[in-house]
């Protein structure tokens, strides 16, 4: 077999890299059909090589523009490197997008050609088709119910492989095949990653395979990954973590990629698998928590009092055990019980039995529930990236974990803090620029290579960063105290019942908040309370709601009355909305952020009750469909007020950050 020649500087180099070094060696799992599929780096070399020279033979080039639009499938992620082996450029796409969402990415990539999961995916494109000019041609992996679809611009993804089988068939097919993988460079453009347009059109970045390569191998080294590691794959696919995680790094490290049989069934795919690296954002973990939680409250009285204990158990210790701290041989003979009895059983009901490393990141996690983890001897940790940045900006180090830091800066990062508080940094995951919007690129990146984070935080006596908010949603309310709205919310989010807040009082005499209960909980919580609802928008007006969501709100302002800095952000109105904050209405982005903007122009009534002194409001707001299409929930939603604290006037984390 052809091999590369030279730096393994481009995916496509590593590929056949990893096909010669660890042939035999699972490289992608998928559950298909109730059964475990797995590819050896050998078989997935020969899938993207038949599928990279078929694409060819339908007139791909290099330079060219590709969507990819699905759920984590074998196929899709071929697609990267099968485009890519030819010259070309991926574009994923999120799966979940309307339509009238993916115009804009796929008319501003000027995307040639799709690589589709399947008819609904087909059907989108299909929809928008005349909007956009530049595409040409569509590959579907899943056939189902295409059978009829006459269009001669679809192909079916294994009549492609089929084509470029006959053409490998051929003299000097496959050395010519090698011959455009060892033309790629490490500069050239790798991927186009487009942001999530939490502040207005969602920008292309642009990425090199230098970017992604030494960003990649240098977050191998840092946690100990290679060959012997196994992950699932299910964030999405458009995410750049997702694109460094189960894609970046399993090829620089030659690791396993699972990908579970659909999104619904992650956690039972997980377990079966029980990876050796695991990526979560905070919301998946406390989901997980909330779970366990509503569970165990179901169990008899002997058995919940089991896991009490063994759980104030592994609150004292596992940590310390974790971080080889010193313990005494009781500690660590009741913390050996709990693992037998409690944690081991609860790690394999998790999916962690195996885990070594586990990250999350995007939000602030719950101090309570990043302990709870790590108190299971699970080496959670967090970091803090961007897409510009190739992901990773800081991580924590093992042994050096807190659950109010992000960590130091990653290998060859360089952090700065500029005057205003605003995080920048430096290093070899700088993207290029943003596609076609020069302007923008100037505004983020430096002459001298320095990237605007846009977030504000500072480095702490150990090194360590800490982030507070975003720099540009730091407000002031009019008696001059600080408002940090997204530190705000996440001391909100810590509680299982709340799934999203909104906080506003920028320019206002207060604070408010705007909340959303989250179901699970809270309908399990209803139904031992024998409380009886008909809809969501029943329950989250329930008074045993409101008086619950109260109780979360005194609690908030009782801790920001203890930080000097943010003592005077304490809220003192809030209400449950109606309806759940939804990214298909536009109010969250694809990656659950919240549009500021948006929903202060969808709420105004709500918020200008807030301030007014009503006790209710009547509102009616437009929702989007599963089936897409659009209607109204309308609504009286209550109001209260919630009691402010006196400062308490102990130095905190906000007031070291004004040092």
């Amino acid at each position: 077999m052809a091999t590369e020649t030279g730096a393994l500087d481009t995916f496509p180099k590593f590929l056949l890299h990893n096909a010669k070094k660890f042939g035999e060696r699972p490289a992608m799992r998928h559950k298909d059909f109730g059964i475990w599929q797995t590819w050896t780096w050998s078989e997935m070399h020969e899938e993207i090589r038949n599928f990279s020279v078929g694409l060819k033979a339908l007139g791909l080039k290099r330079g060219d523009k590709v969507a990819v639009v699905g759920s984590n499938r074998p196929r899709l992620y071929w697609s990267f490197c099968a485009v890519q082996a030819i010259g070309g450029v991926p574009i994923p796409v999120y799966a979940d997008a309307v339509a009238e969402e993916m115009v804009y990415v796929l008319q501003h990539a000027e995307v040639r050609f799709a690589i589709v999961q399947d008819q609904e995916q087909v059907d989108k494109l299909l929809s928008i088709k005349d909007d956009l000019p530049a595409l040409e041609t569509i590959v579907y992996d899943w056939e189902r119910g295409l059978g009829d679809y006459e269009e001669d611009f679809l192909h079916n993804f294994g009549e492609v492989q089929a084509e470029g089988k006959k053409q490998l068939a051929q003299s000097g097919a496959e050395a010519d095949w090698i011959a455009g993988i060892n033309e790629g460079k490490g500069s050239d453009l790798s991927v186009m990653l487009y942001t999530s347009g939490t502040t207005g059109k969602p920008k292309g970045v642009m990425l090199s395979y230098d970017n992604l390569v030494v960003s990649s191998q240098n977050a191998n080294k840092f946690d100990n990954f290679d060959e012997t590691d196994e992950i699932i794959a299910y964030l999405p696919l458009a995410w750049v973590g997702d694109h460094i995680f189960s894609y970046g790094q399993s090829m620089t490290a030659g690791y396993c990629v699972c990908c579970p049989e659909s999104p619904d069934t992650v956690t039972e795919n997980r377990r079966e698998i029980a990876p050796t690296y695991f990526f979560a954002p905070p919301r998946v973990f406390e989901g997980l928590l909330t779970e366990i939680m509503v569970r165990m409250e179901d169990a008899g009285n002997l058995k919940k009092k089991m896991f009490h204990y063994f759980l104030d158990v592994a609150k004292q210790t596992g940590e310390r055990i974790l971080n080889g701290e010193s313990t005494s041989f009781m500690e660590r003979l009741k913390y050996k019980i709990g693992e037998f009895l409690v944690y081991g059983p609860l790690k394999n009901r998790l999916g962690m039995t195996r885990m070594k490393v586990g990250y999350t990141a995007g939000e602030a996690i719950g101090p309570e529930i990043f302990k709870f983890y790590r108190s299971l001897g699970l080496n959670l940790k967090q970091l803090y990236g961007q897409t510009e940045a190739s992901v990773y900006i800081t991580a924590q180090p093992d042994g050096e974990i807190s659950a109010d830091t992000v960590g130091t800066p990653s290998p060859d990062v360089e952090i700065d803090i500029a005057d205003n508080g605003e995080v920048l940094y430096r290093s070899p995951g700088v993207f290029m620029g943003y596609y076609k919007n020069e302007e923008a690129t100037k505004e983020t990146k430096t002459e001298e290579g320095w990237v605007h984070t846009g977030d504000a935080g500072f480095l702490d006596s150990n090194g360590h960063l800490r982030i507070i908010d975003r720099a540009k949603d730091v407000g002031k309310l009019n008696n001059g105290s600080m408002f940090p709205p997204k530190y705000i919310e996440n001391k909100l989010k810590f509680f299982p019942n709340i799934k999203e807040a909104v906080a506003i009082g920028d320019g206002r005499d207060y604070v408010a908040v705007m909340l959303n209960i989250d179901l699970q909980p809270v309908a399990n919580w209803a139904e031992r309370n024998n409380i009886a609802y008909a809809s969501y928008q029943e329950l989250a007006n329930h008074p045993m709601v409101y008086d619950m969501m109260a109780e979360h709100v005194d609690q908030v302002n009782l801790d920001l009355a203890s930080e000097e800095r943010v003592a005077g952000a304490q809220i003192k109105r809030f209400l449950v909305l109606h309806k759940e904050l939804d990214a298909d209405d536009g109010e969250l982005t694809r990656t659950m952020k919240v549009r500021r903007t948006l929903i202060n122009e969808r709420y105004e009534l709500l918020i200008e009750a807030l301030y007014d002194g009503s006790e209710e409001k009547f509102v009616e707001t437009e929702v989007v469909f599963e089936d897409g299409r659009k209607g109204k929930i309308s609504a009286t939603v209550k109001i209260r007020d919630a009691e402010v604290h006196e400062a308490l006037h102990r130095s905190g984390a906000m007031k070291e950050a004004a040092q």
